[in-house]
């Protein structure tokens, strides 16, 4: 917790990510439409971004669904425009600048669901945005400069990916590829066990989560993993709001100790929205 209070102490815009219980506080004695979603629960702006589809493509999406709960479409809409107020004012631009992004965002909102509204289920259920239709999007309405920036935004995306992080948090060991320790932001689980009575037993249960995980994934995925076999966990502190729940960083390796698989077991709690929507639905 000490880390994540520090973290949050950074920058209003770091207290901000880590402050969706106070939002939503503040949220839940407003009025609302009573139109309920599945709402992401924590729409600041830096929880969207490039990322790689299962399928390898970039798209311009949601990253984290923690605080994934239903209640009123404003609330996800109010924090990422305040989200853009209080980057805006950590990053120097101006009232005004601040506010033409804002009504840029709320506008952009409107009118894709406007769009939304008369398309079909099934177009709505497969919409994406990906790397080339943000591209489309941004030449009909901005500079050269950002057309750049969105460029080389989008070529940094494509380099992260698993090898990237497998040599970030691995090393060689005499028994292989194992997770480098960084304490106490990366402990691997047999540094763990012997100085915390909590965690032990918690490579077995681990294990036991990687099969059941396994066993949610469709055929051909299931398949897939089969080739690998887990050969190292650690705790690793992830994030701004998450910080003081486990998170745990799993090497699965496959042919040798150059193909990697690294999974991400992340410690599920009770959105913090739902206290403030108890009863409500």
């Amino acid at each position: 917790m000490p880390i994540r209070y520090g973290r949050m102490l950074e920058s209003p815009f770091r207290f901000y990510r880590g402050a969706a219980a106070i939002m939503a506080a503040d949220l839940a004695p407003l009025p609302n439409t009573g139109l309920w979603v599945q709402l992401c629960g924590d729409a600041h702006l830096l929880n969207f971004r490039l990322l790689a589809s299962p399928e390898r493509r970039l798209v311009f999406d949601i990253n984290d669904f923690d605080e994934t709960l239903p209640g009123p479409f404003e609330w996800d809409v109010k924090r990422l425009a305040a989200s853009f107020v209080t980057a805006g004012r950590a990053n120097g631009f101006s009232r005004r600048e601040q506010n033409k992004a804002v009504r840029a965002c709320v506008e952009a909102y409107r009118e894709r669901m406007h769009t939304f509204a008369g398309t079909r289920t099934p177009d709505i259920w497969y919409a994406q945005d990906d790397a080339d239709r943000v591209r489309q999007l941004l030449a009909s309405s901005m500079n050269e400069g950002v057309l750049r920036r969105t460029s080389r935004a989008a070529e940094r995306a494509r380099t992260r990916t698993h090898l990237r992080a497998f040599a970030k948090l691995t090393r060689v060991t005499a028994e292989g590829r194992r997770i480098a320790p960084d304490p106490p932001l990366i402990t691997p689980l047999g540094q763990l066990a012997p100085t915390d009575p909590s965690e032990a037993g918690r490579e077995k249960e681990l294990q036991s989560l990687v099969a059941g995980y396994a066993r949610t994934l469709p055929s051909e995925r299931h398949q897939l993993l089969r080739h690998y076999r887990l050969v190292d966990m650690a705790r690793k502190v992830v994030g701004v709001g998450s910080v003081g729940t486990r998170c745990w960083v799993l090497l699965l390796l496959g042919r040798d100790d150059d193909d990697p698989v690294l999974l991400q077991a992340k410690e599920a709690q009770e959105s913090v929205l739902a206290v403030q929507t108890d009863g409500e639905r």
